[in-house]
């Protein structure tokens, strides 16, 4: 009676094994080197504003008198938010908590935190001058970008972001305030909206959600 050909057998399977290896180290390598892994990818959360409408390209200037667009920013993760520097109160706090949050993002995550691009846009470009807003913005983080431009401009500018803003009354020394919409929005490298961030429940908050988002 025959023995069955047990060794031909043995060596396909070993071959097999050897194959499935050598696809799984493959599949392996691919993902290390695509960045994310698909499992960090899979558990990332669904951005709450992923498909706004929020955002567009625009026509700016910076501290330098130099013009901005908001291309210039792709490839860096930007958080967007309108003010004016002669604000009393609201928005040095948001700007404080931006600059703030950033710092403590860069302490835990310096490489994550370089990507990072915060933008102050002034809705008071009467008053708001390059070298103010410039001026302002720096004052809160290094990298915070001031920009500013003409009342058309801004116009435009707000109305692509979702911006409200109104003029108020002139007081008898000539002064005013600006009445406008706060939110403080974090914007992917290709410029999408992600999420609203917190910057007025202080710095630790706002590091927390851009180790959410940011990757």
């Amino acid at each position: 009676m025959n023995r069955p050909a047990m060794p031909s057998i043995i060596k396909f399977h070993a071959g097999a094994t050897r194959l499935l290896l050598a696809t799984g180290l493959a599949l392996a390598v691919a993902a290390c080197g695509s960045g994310d892994s698909a499992q960090e990818q899979a558990q990332r959360p669904e951005p709450p504003l992923a498909g706004a409408t929020i955002g567009g390209d625009f026509t700016l200037t910076n501290s330098e008198g130099e013009p901005v667009s908001w291309t210039d920013f792709n490839g860096q993760w930007r958080i967007v938010y309108f003010g004016y520097t002669y604000c009393p109160d609201i928005c040095p706090v948001d700007a404080a908590g931006i600059g703030g949050g950033l710092t403590r993002f860069a302490e835990e995550d310096p490489e994550l935190a370089a990507k990072v691009t915060p933008i102050f846009i002034t809705v008071d470009p009467d008053r708001d001058t390059p070298e103010v807003v410039g001026q302002f913005a720096k004052a809160f983080h290094p990298r915070f970008v001031g920009l500013t431009g003409t009342q058309e401009q801004i116009t435009a500018a707000a109305k692509e972001f979702k911006v409200f803003y109104s003029l108020g009354q002139p007081r008898e020394d000539g002064s005013y305030l600006v009445e406008h919409s706060g939110a403080t929005i974090l914007f992917d490298p290709k410029g999408e909206p992600v999420a609203i961030l917190s910057p007025r429940e202080g710095a630790p908050v706002v590091a927390q959600e851009l180790a959410k988002w940011v990757h």
